[in-house]
């Protein structure tokens, strides 16, 4: 079953969307939310191809690898920002796009 095969990989797909809705929604509550807009727009791309690479996984789609080459790239784009921030939400974040990040990698090798 092609799903088993990327299973690790799309939960950390999943995961990494999870904590980018989250980061977002906490950075528009932060004092300084201009300061924030890059972060949250990173926030929004990761996440939504995020869900999208699992459910290409999910499909055993031709396309999977390609696009979790892509997944991967605003990944660590949107570890690189979170991590800039010293807000707790945005050091979760960034921990989980690096693991989505080694994941999307490894699946598209």
């Amino acid at each position: 079953m092609v799903y088993a095969e990327y299973q690790s990989c799309i939960e950390a797909c999943y995961d990494c969307a999870a904590a980018c809705d989250y980061c977002a929604s906490a950075c528009l509550r932060e004092e300084n939310v201009e300061e924030m807009a890059a972060c949250i727009k990173l926030d929004m791309d990761c996440a939504q191809i995020c869900r999208l690479a699992a459910s290409f996984m999910a499909r055993g789609s031709e396309y999977a690898a390609p696009l979790c080459q892509v997944c991967a790239e605003i990944c660590r784009a949107c570890a690189a920002e979170c991590a800039r921030h010293s807000h707790a939400h945005c050091q979760r974040c960034a921990q989980a796009c690096r693991r989505c990040a080694d994941e999307c990698a490894r699946m598209a090798a």
